[in-house]
């Protein structure tokens, strides 16, 4: 049975099979508009939040989507009519989800810290350093430190390098040596994490929320080592009423209507976008 739920992951070279790496990397691919959407979402429900508040947001709401993920997908397992193959295609979409949703949380606590995303190759590489742990840090430290002309340096607070001006082509060249050493690290993480979803009986519940909840926990350590302690200001470009300002005109934005329409509107944005990178639209 392991050998067989193995296989549907990885091909007889060890490398994974088609579809999967394209999933993988489209999975930690979230655009930085629905990064910001998402922060002001929360900033909105919570008016009085500082940084750290935010942060302890931000973190209470992975750790919650991840369990669920899990949980969820291994409870599929013993349902009528869904047998351990069916049960290994929901699995390996809830290693997605699980993807989706570290990716989501690093790059929101980036920005709390004031480290914007936009750059897409600098998000990538941030996501999978962090992903990556202490392996991922290390590795960022040497080739930053290495491209500057310098000797590898501390690694805690090692997210602040994704805070200078580095050009795109340079971190697509770092991504590159990242993307080969994350996917075989990650692969192996949640192969093991698929296997135990698929297993029938009720076994799979505890081993999928369990199982995701400690991944879950060890990326909240890696982010938290990356970017150190947060701000008590939240940057004000993060601030809920610039979302409005965009969506309609600023002169009726005191308009409860059209303050519903423009939350409306970011809802509608961030689903759009999800069903975006589902379908691997460019």
């Amino acid at each position: 049975m392991k050998e067989k739920i193995t296989a549907a992951v990885l091909g007889p070279d060890g490398k994974p099979v088609a579809g999967i790496q394209g999933a993988i990397i489209r999975a930690i691919g979230v655009q930085r508009p629905l990064v910001v959407a998402y922060l002001r979402r929360l900033q909105r429900k919570h008016p009085r939040a500082d940084g750290p508040e935010m942060a302890r947001l931000l973190r209470r709401d992975y750790l919650v989507a991840v369990t669920g993920g899990g949980a969820a997908v291994g409870a599929s397992a013993v349902v009528p009519g869904i047998g351990t193959a069916a049960s290994l295609g929901l699995s390996a979409a809830a290693t997605v989800g699980f993807l989706e949703a570290s990716a989501l949380y690093a790059q929101s606590l980036a920005e709390l810290h004031g480290i914007t995303t936009e750059d897409p190759e600098k998000a990538r590489v941030m996501v999978m350093a962090i992903l990556m742990g202490e392996e991922g840090s290390a590795m960022i430290a040497a080739l930053t430190h290495q491209a500057a002309g310098r000797g590898v340096g501390p690694v805690k607070g090692w997210g602040s390098v994704f805070s200078n001006g580095k050009s795109s082509g340079a971190w697509g060249a770092i991504g590159a040596q990242v993307q080969k050493r994350f996917l075989r690290k990650i692969l192996a993480t949640q192969g093991a994490s698929i296997i135990g979803r698929a297993i029938p009986f009720g076994l799979g519940a505890a081993v999928g929320g369990v199982g995701n909840r400690f991944l879950g926990r060890k990326v909240v350590e890696s982010a938290s080592l990356a970017f150190g302690p947060v701000p008590t200001t939240i940057p004000g470009e993060l601030e809920p009423r610039k979302v409005i300002s965009q969506v309609v005109e600023p002169s009726r934005v005191a308009d409860g209507e059209d303050l519903e329409a423009a939350r409306t509107a970011v809802e509608r944005a961030i689903e759009q976008e999800r069903l975006r990178r589902t379908s691997g639209t460019p």
